[in-house]
């Protein structure tokens, strides 16, 4: 089977709380909008965004045997998708959502030691790209991966992290996140200096993000899209942003169209509700990223 993008884990789902303010002050009871349960987590989006995107995927991950399970594969239905069984069930995080639509999110990862994707959920998929989230079960693939170019998503790695190297210094593109970093550039540094990777692209929300090649000594800011419409909630514009960016790396765009891709799908995640429930198109991707 030969797809475009193979998606390895990280699927999950998210119960959404929108709540009157962030951080919320202590009290018995709030009273809130209707309380929801949606897919969410990286993997899951990064494989929905890009069947959006009308790339052909292929998404490998362990789930649970439960109601939550059964609510991604749902999600996931139209998407090519190899499952394995979670020991201690599917992932789920809570997240609070405040009027600016931005979060806090509580994640339970179900992790189980010493658990690993089985090599027969993906080793018969023959991909031109694989993108491989930061889960523990996958860190043991890059073997299996070579030849192949590998990106990753750090998300909000502070930069020392032991967890996050494995995927760091052996991926061939990496994403990451301002958010815990106290020096952005520096990170994004290491990051070229002691792995493998061309390129790194640190998001930094409404100020854009910053990129670094190997080609290149500069760490070069872009700026954020502008949103299309009033903010909804900020949930998956990070993995929205990685679609647009991977959708522009391999219909073989230049990196500052990959960028301005990776924006506009980032800003338009922002406008909707939901994590992964209404990604852009590529018609109107295109149409706001200028063709």
């Amino acid at each position: 089977m030969t797809r475009d993008i193979l998606v390895l884990g990280g699927a999950g789902v998210d119960t959404t709380v929108y709540v009157p303010e962030l951080p919320l002050p202590y009290r018995d009871t709030y009273q809130v909008p209707p309380v929801a349960d949606r897919v969410g987590n990286t993997g899951a989006g990064v494989a929905l965004g890009c069947h959006a995107l009308g790339l052909a995927v292929t998404f490998a991950d362990l789930i649970g045997d439960d109601p939550q399970g059964a609510l991604i594969r749902h999600a996931l239905r139209d998407v090519d998708c190899a499952w394995g069984r979670a020991e201690a069930g599917t992932r789920r995080s809570v997240l609070l959502v405040g009027p600016d639509g931005r979060r806090t999110s509580f994640y339970d990862a179900k992790a189980t030691p010493g658990e690993r994707l089985p090599r027969e959920l993906y080793a018969n998929v023959r991909a031109r790209h694989v993108h491989l989230s930061i889960m523990d079960f996958c860190r043991h693939v890059y073997p299996d991966l070579d030849g192949l170019p590998v990106s990753t998503d750090l998300h909000d790695w502070d930069g020392a992290d032991d967890y996050h190297k494995d995927f760091a210094y052996r991926s061939d593109l990496v994403f990451m996140s301002a958010a815990a970093l106290r020096d952005p550039a520096a990170a994004m540094r290491d990051v070229l200096a002691r792995g493998r990777a061309h390129t790194v692209v640190c998001t930094r929300g409404a100020d854009g993000c910053l990129v670094l090649t190997r080609d290149r000594d500069d760490v070069r800011p872009f700026p954020a899209a502008p949103l299309p419409g009033p903010v909804a909630d900020s949930n998956g514009a990070g993995d929205a942003f990685v679609s647009g960016f991977l959708y522009g790396t391999l219909t073989g765009r230049p990196l500052e169209d990959c960028v301005h891709l990776g924006s506009a799908a980032g800003a338009h995640a922002c406008t909707v509700a939901g994590t992964h429930e209404s990604p852009i198109t590529r018609s109107l991707l295109l149409g706001r990223a200028g063709g």
